[in-house]
């Protein structure tokens, strides 16, 4: 497992060493979506009965920094290495397609994690969020960066430059994360809108990690849990078969 161990390492590094960016950044830009939409619409919206709209809002906030994190962080590596080169040292070793997806997945849920929990406490020193089960939010934090972590892997063997992975962050990740419920609940949206909601895989990740804070949420959330699940199961089944065949990475 030493190789294993490096590679995560190096990975953990990779974004620590430039922390500023990769963690404060995030924090900052959330914190001012809380601000912007609390101010605005805090005396016009109430998602749930008792619950101020911005308290409500603070979890999707927390839960959409882990997410696009985790994913920029597996992404934005791999296609960093496939430019300048150095991917063909990890290609080269003796690791496994295991051990490869397992260190990218692990660094990236560390990252998602790192990013919520500082944009958590910062939010406590304006508000009072509530946390009613911490096993529910740990359990969705933790499953929705690994399935991001593993979406970013596909994205970036998919994209070959720069260009392509921004194209698919902002038209795959973003519209995906806007329309989960970060800033709503979906029983406020028409019929239409709220089953093409329960299409959205971003959707059930938001809801059950928020029904941590408040045990109130829009479906059960066994049944987020069972969805974000088989999500990840699919997503990683894709990386580990793209990673074994070596697509775009082996040439």
């Amino acid at each position: 497992m030493t190789g294993f161990f490096t590679l995560l390492h190096k990975e953990l590094l990779r974004f620590w060493k430039v922390g500023l960016q990769t963690v404060f950044a995030p924090m900052l830009s959330t914190l001012l979506y809380l601000l912007i939409f609390s101010h605005v619409l805090e005396e016009h919206v109430q998602a749930y009965p008792g619950v101020a709209y911005t308290v409500f809002l603070v979890p999707g906030l927390v839960m959409m920094a882990m997410l696009q994190n985790a994913f920029a962080n597996s992404s934005s590596s791999l296609i960093q290495s496939k430019i300048s080169g150095n991917l063909v040292f990890v290609l080269l070793s003796p690791l496994s397609y295991q051990e490869i997806f397992l260190a990218y997945v692990l660094a990236s849920v560390v990252r998602g994690l790192a990013v919520g929990l500082g944009v958590y406490l910062v939010t406590l020193g304006f508000f009072e969020i509530p946390v009613s089960s911490f096993l529910w939010v740990f359990v969705f934090a933790l499953m929705g960066s690994a399935l991001l972590g593993a979406l970013g892997i596909i994205a970036g063997i998919w994209a070959e430059k720069f260009d392509q992975l921004a194209a698919f962050q902002n038209f795959v990740i973003l519209p995906l994360t806007f329309l989960s419920g970060v800033f709503y609940t979906i029983h406020s949206l028409p019929p239409f809108w709220q089953g093409l909601s329960h299409l959205n895989p971003f959707f059930y990740m938001i809801d059950g990690f928020r029904y941590g804070f408040f045990s109130v949420s829009d479906i059960s959330p066994y049944a987020s849990l069972g969805i974000v699940a088989a999500c990840f199961l699919a997503v990683s089944w894709l990386t580990l078969r793209m990673l074994r065949a070596g697509y775009k990475i082996r040439h």
